[in-house]
């Protein structure tokens, strides 16, 4: 068990003593943490906040938007866009950039964020939550799209938080990954996990089998031979866990191992995946990484993507070593 010590310290300690960022990041960080706790506390309340239910309007993704959706978007622009430590921010849920506004003072970095991950399971209270990175932007008068558009190597800080039965923060900025725990009583994240690290072999994936109709020859060779468990050509047996939240999902992955798939299927044959790179993929991907794991889109290290849009998606498959690097030798073989 770590010190129980508070976001904060263990940010000015990441700042002061081991000079992994500075001090406009740390601050940034604080902003959006602050922002995740005005999220949680209106998931909390549900029914009672009138934050249940569809806002009868879409997305840019063209999906069907939940009143917490907007909610949550909103929260997070309003927490970020003063305290001069942003440029611009992006998210899945607005069609362009939201570039910081002249009468505040803009900074060094792009803040990227998904505000509500999985919010299918909103009415039905089930682990849902708000993933983020974070990017330095280039040098240059103004900030535009293409600014944005860097591959995930580039990334200065990303994490999530996950509303669940705790409020938990998941954090890295590239010295492995730090999980915190919202304490209601006294209001702050409080450190309870360090150096989380993903067993290299795993028998637990994650997937949508209802879908396994439309999937590539790689993915449903995978998927076959670990529900063959003991009879088959892995020699175990596997077990299923699909929540239908990537946070949830992976967070569960981060914590006692497994693997996550999101794979390209032929029913929109057009797009390499569901997910989208730049405000899910990335950032998961470099936790993932973080804690001795893998994540490749079948053919490519996620993080190695470079952007074409803002918007752009990608097949995913991320989590224990071993199982990552098998199904990438799967689609290497075709």
């Amino acid at each position: 068990m770590p010190k129980r010590i508070s976001l904060t310290r263990y940010l000015v300690e990441q700042q002061r003593m081991k000079g992994h960022i500075p001090s406009q990041l740390r601050l940034l960080l604080e902003v959006v943490a602050r922002a995740c706790k005005r999220i949680s506390q209106a998931v909390n309340k549900g029914a009672l906040g009138d934050v249940m239910g569809s806002a009868e309007s879409e997305n840019v993704q063209g999906e069907m938007q939940k009143k917490l959706d907007i909610i949550a978007n909103e929260v997070l622009i309003e927490a970020n866009e003063w305290g001069g430590h942003l440029a611009a921010m992006a998210s899945e849920e607005m069609e362009g950039i939201y570039v910081v506004s002249n009468r505040y003072p803009q900074g060094e970095y792009l803040l990227m964020f998904d505000p509500l991950d999985g919010s299918s399971n909103i009415d039905v209270n089930v682990s849902i939550g708000t993933i983020f990175s974070v990017l330095l932007k280039p040098e240059g008068v103004g900030v535009s799209e293409q600014d944005f558009l860097q591959p995930g190597t580039k990334q200065v800080a990303a994490g999530y938080c996950v509303y669940g039965p705790q409020t938990t923060l998941v954090l890295t900025v590239g010295d492995g990954v730090a999980v915190f725990t919202l304490d209601r009583e006294q209001g702050s994240f409080v450190l309870t996990e360090e150096n989380l690290r993903v067993p290299e072999d795993t028998k637990e994936f994650a997937i949508n089998m209802s879908n396994q109709r439309h999937w590539a020859e790689p993915v449903t060779r995978y998927i076959d031979e670990c529900l063959q468990g003991k009879d088959g050509s892995r020699g175990k047996d596997f077990n299923m866990r699909w929540v239908g939240s990537m946070v949830a999902d992976v967070h569960r992955i981060l914590t006692r191992g497994g693997v996550f798939l999101y794979p390209w299927d032929k029913r929109e044959p057009e797009k390499p995946g569901k997910l989208r790179l730049m405000y899910e993929a990335n950032p998961m991907s470099w936790l993932i990484e973080q804690a001795g794991g893998a994540a490749t889109d079948g053919n490519r290290r996620i993080m190695d993507i470079t952007p074409s849009k803002l918007h752009e998606r990608v097949s995913v498959f991320m989590g224990s070593k071993n199982e990552v690097e098998r199904v990438i030798s799967y689609h290497r073989q075709g």
